[in-house]
């Protein structure tokens, strides 16, 4: 089988050395995925690689329409970066699908997901905050969801496993960079947003359904 192999883009926004691997702490996550999401997504490997090509493809369209906000016009730069290392990781999941001749076929839409989104504001800067905390905490449980991918996966399929392992530092660097976006808008609104996302995540991660996808 193939080794896959991630490539790294250099960003402004690095994390600090204890953070290039998830830990608890610096996502500040207040809930673990219900019990029943790790062994369906084991169960049903071939379509959250569909589902997981999506959510690289989505995104690198999610970086590109923070660029549409004036607070983040001087971070243009910053969100094509990460937009690129999102295709390029979309690429990476397309190939890995042909590998294992599954073909690419139509995204499922993710509860979780929808429950953060429909949440987002109106207005100048409450619109621009929300958007980068849904984008920040999506980035994040991808973080802490490949890292226990890459260990269930480490005695089964070890190339899918490191694939996934070598995710983790890029997804937890654009949580970090989103993270740092909305804080330097308003940091006080951040933070107050931030607690009230991070109750919601915690309620809806919490929620189990039979969807095969990642999140």
């Amino acid at each position: 089988m193939t080794v896959y192999a991630t490539k790294k883009l250099i960003s402004t926004y690095r994390l600090a050395p204890e953070f290039e691997v998830f830990v608890d702490e610096m996502l500040m996550l207040r809930a673990k995925p219900s019990e029943s999401w790790l062994p369906k997504v084991m169960a049903n490997l071939d379509a959250v690689l569909v589902d997981h090509a999506h959510l690289e493809r989505k995104a690198a369209t999610s970086a590109l329409s923070l660029e549409r906000y004036q607070e983040l016009f001087e971070r243009v730069a910053d969100l094509n970066a990460i937009a690129i290392e999102e295709l390029e990781h979309f690429q990476l999941v397309l190939d890995i699908l042909a590998d294992r001749g599954v073909p690419f076929s139509h995204p499922i839409s993710s509860p979780w997901i929808s429950g953060l989104m429909d949440t987002i504001r109106k207005g100048r800067h409450e619109q621009v905050i929300d958007h980068l905390l849904c984008a920040a905490l999506i980035e994040g449980r991808s973080c802490e969801k490949f890292q226990l991918l890459a260990e269930a996966l480490a005695q089964v399929e070890a190339p899918l496993a490191k694939f996934y392992g070598d995710l983790v530092e890029s997804e937890g660097n654009h949580y970090a960079a989103y993270l740092l976006m909305a804080k330097e808008i308003d940091e006080a609104e951040t933070n107050s947003r931030l607690d009230f996302y991070l109750d919601l995540d915690a309620e809806l991660v919490q929620q189990p359904n039979d969807l095969p996808i990642l999140h």
